[in-house]
């Protein structure tokens, strides 16, 4: 399997115990929703099968895993901080007309003081609010996908319509 027929859930974030569980975090929003009996983890810059033999998902965007041929603290060691993936054939039905903050990765923003900003290369969340990230003048420019920013949603010219607040982009962009 490769990438483009995969998406990324997480990472491996620490181990736990002697008996090689791992920890792993999950950036994928509703981690109760996927199919978790075989996962995919980049070693090497390749994807590695891996069996499930147990887990136990957490409240906090976590779950310990334990894996087939993974016995030892040794062997778990080795997969800390890898990506983990799974099939794109296991990615989650979505209700019709469902729009997550995420989709917004590769809208083309636009600005009603800057004009164009550019096209949104990462969306990060962050405990109060999602920060979205633009190349903009050959800086990465971060801004917060809050209600109070954002004009307009167009969905069909993948565009996103923001007013920032005065100075936000003078920030990145008097920077020497």
């Amino acid at each position: 399997m490769d990438y483009n027929e995969s998406f990324k859930i997480g990472y491996i974030t620490k181990t736990r115990g002697l008996k090689g569980e791992v920890q792993l975090f999950f950036e994928f929003n509703d981690p109760e929703l996927l199919d978790l009996d075989l996962i995919f983890i980049e070693i090497n810059r390749q994807l590695v099968p891996f069996f499930v033999s147990s887990y136990k998902l957490q409240s906090n965007n976590t779950g310990y895993f334990f894996l087939e041929d993974i016995d030892h603290i040794d062997k778990a060691q080795e997969l800390l901080r890898k990506s983990v993936f799974l099939p794109n054939s296991k990615m989650p039905e979505r209700e019709e007309g469902e729009f997550l903050i995420e989709d917004l990765k590769g809208f083309n923003v636009f600005d009603s003081n800057y004009g164009e900003l550019g096209i949104i290369l990462e969306i990060n969340e962050y405990p109060q609010q999602f920060v979205a990230s633009v190349s903009y003048k050959s800086q990465e420019v971060l801004f917060p996908l809050s209600d109070d920013f954002i004009e307009e949603i167009d969905e069909e010219r993948k565009e996103l319509h923001i007013n920032l607040p005065d100075g936000l982009l003078d920030i990145y962009l008097n920077q020497s």
